[in-house]
């Protein structure tokens, strides 16, 4: 830029600007700017400074209104060098950091002094009590003589353990001082080049009057996380559900009092869908594998997906133009203020959610106050309750115990469950964490509420016999389970009960149900699913029998499986037996 074409103070202004909006996305968010000028009509050019040096300098868009005609000829930035001289700062840090170093070498050759005597008092007083108690059997050594003694060396050796102990705590606490400036330091020597950024837009008024310029643009270091509390009442069937968003950035500036919204756009995504590579497949050499159940074991016990369908925003992608779908409704909406009455319930302030083009926004609104110090902000985004339908779930071939479940659907209307962690409570208690995946409107997702002692299930072996006689050169195996069920309640249970038979990977060797009551038809994998109603205080009796059929000289291996996992069984149980009388204690 030549010396005629630079700005001068008459042709160029600084304009003073507030955050008013934010939309906050998963990795980053768009902050729109705005403020005021009085225009004289000489004016080329308005500036807006400082900005965050992580400002994606391609999403920065400019637009305003006034009571004069104004033309938008240009957008560009500017770094800004650091006021400040760099090196003064690292030097500063530096110096503070030695003085840190030298007084924790300090305490280090104070700690092995310290240590060096503890030791030596330990050792004299080892030494001591031999020699004493020769002296005391001889009668050459008084009781006072050894009382005094003793009670000399515990004293000294309480002292210098406290010593010890208090250096140990001071240089603790210097190593946290240490590790917070090395961190300031590296936070300097990152951003060393330039310390800010300035928006400046070309313009041309048409005469002199207001005009108010907005600007927006990206920035790195901010994210939003969906989380859930989940609260089902046993007794009225009804599940109060807290959506929750976990708001942080670190971006370099403050959001004050701002409008905000949660969008779950994913403009970092790009505008090209992604290219399949080759899906490549082989031959390998045949090895026997343990059954799925067996490798999973009780890991996968009570832990399940709420929903598995993957959300339509995970394969979206947006151009700067589809930006716009997370901008705020610039009405906000006001509350009345209300008389003085009696105490009233606090209200939770709740956001708006939209859905448009498989993007779901939520409005949380005004006078939004997030620091740019990554210190997570939790926002209410809804609360509602859902009734809900519970059922249990029952795998007695691995653990005795009936797991509850709680069935609940999505309302038509209402708002797309995003994938988020989730706490969940069962009548006021903490029964754990899960993982919610993406839950439409109207699709129905399950809660897993552990265990459930209001059922009791015995499983027992009353069957195993092995054929004498051998008919067409085949050996015939039969087992048979009988399970017993009792609801312990006061009230109607549903449950879903799982057994297995073993499934055969040799075409010789053959597995058949042979009896089942109440009926039932093998589904895959030799999977046995009965779905019981059990009226309040009920019992109910299973059998099921099962032949395996082999050659005579085939040796059959897997059987053995079923004998261990009756130890399984009972291991499992006595260790819940175990933890819960510990919590009983507590």
């Amino acid at each position: 830029m030549t010396d005629s074409q630079t700005p001068n103070q008459t042709t160029s202004k600084t304009i003073d600007t507030r955050i008013s909006k934010v939309t906050v996305y998963t990795d980053r968010a768009r902050v729109t700017r705005r403020g005021g000028v009085a225009l004289t009509g000489a004016e080329r050019q308005l500036t807006i400074a400082p900005l965050p040096i992580n400002v994606l300098s391609e999403s920065i868009r400019a637009t305003g209104s006034g009571t004069v005609p104004v033309r938008l000829i240009q957008v560009r930035t500017e770094a800004i060098l650091s006021p400040e001289p760099i090196s003064e700062r690292v030097a500063h840090l530096n110096q503070q950091i030695e003085q840190l170093e030298e007084e924790k070498r300090r305490i280090r050759d104070e700690l092995k002094s310290l240590e060096l005597q503890r030791n030596f008092v330990q050792n004299l007083g080892e030494k001591s009590v031999e020699k004493f108690s020769r002296g005391l059997a001889q009668q050459q050594v008084c009781l006072n003589e050894t009382r005094d003694l003793l009670s000399f060396l515990g004293q000294q050796n309480s002292e210098l353990s406290n010593a010890i102990a208090q250096l140990e705590k001071q240089n603790q606490q210097l190593e946290k001082e240490t590790l917070a400036l090395g961190r300031q330091l590296w936070e300097i020597e990152k951003f060393r080049s330039l310390e800010s950024f300035s928006i400046i837009v070309a313009i041309e008024p048409s005469g002199a009057g207001n005009f108010e310029l907005e600007v927006s643009y990206i920035v790195t270091g901010a994210s939003w996380t969906p989380l859930y509390d989940l609260r089902v009442n046993t007794t009225a069937n009804t599940l109060n559900l807290s959506y929750l968003a976990e708001v942080q950035q670190k971006t370099g500036e403050d959001w004050l009092g701002v409008s905000l919204t949660l969008s779950t756009a994913k403009p970092g995504l790009g505008t090209l869908p992604p290219k399949l590579d080759p899906w490549y497949i082989d031959v390998q050499n045949p090895s026997y594998n343990a059954p799925q159940f067996l490798k999973k074991g009780a890991r996968g016990r009570g832990k399940g997906k709420v929903a598995n369908q993957l959300s339509a925003d995970e394969i979206n992608t947006f151009g700067d133009d589809d930006y716009d779908l997370a901008l705020l409704n610039e009405n906000q909406t006001r509350a009345e203020e209300s008389e003085s009455a009696p105490s009233v319930q606090a209200e939770t302030v709740t956001a708006v959610a939209s859905t448009s083009g498989g993007v779901v926004t939520f409005e949380i609104g005004g006078n939004s106050d997030i620091l740019s110090d990554g210190t997570p902000h939790k926002i209410t985004i809804f609360n509602d309750n859902y009734p809900c339908r519970k059922e249990y779930i029952a795998i007695p071939r691995l653990v005795s115990f009936a797991y509850l479940q709680t069935n609940v659907t999505n309302p038509p209307n209402g708002a797309t469950l995003l994938p988020g962690k989730a706490n969940i409570f069962r009548d006021e208690t903490f029964v754990g964490t899960s993982q919610i995946e993406n839950v439409s409107p109207g699709e129905e997702f399950k809660i897993n509420l552990g265990i459930d002692e209001g059922l009791k299930i015995d499983r027992d072996l009353v069957e195993r016999k092995v054929d004498k006689k051998i008919i067409f050169d085949r050996r015939r195996t039969t087992y048979a389970y009988r399970l017993n069920i009792a609801n312990l309640q006061e009230r109607e249970t549903t449950l879903k009960l799982t057994e297995q038979l073993p499934v055969s990977r040799n075409e010789q060797v053959k597995v058949h149900l042979t009896q089942s009551n109440p009926k039932i038809q093998p589904g895959e994998m030799g999977l046995l699913q009965w779905s019981l109603t059990l009226p309040p205080q009920s019992k109910q009796e299973i059998y099921y029998q099962f032949t395996v059929e082999h050659p005579p000289s085939l040796s059959i291996s897997g059987l053995d499986i079923w004998a261990s996992l009756s130890l399984i069984n009972s291991n499992y149980q006595s260790s819940y037996n175990q933890t819960r009388s510990r919590d009983e204690i507590k």
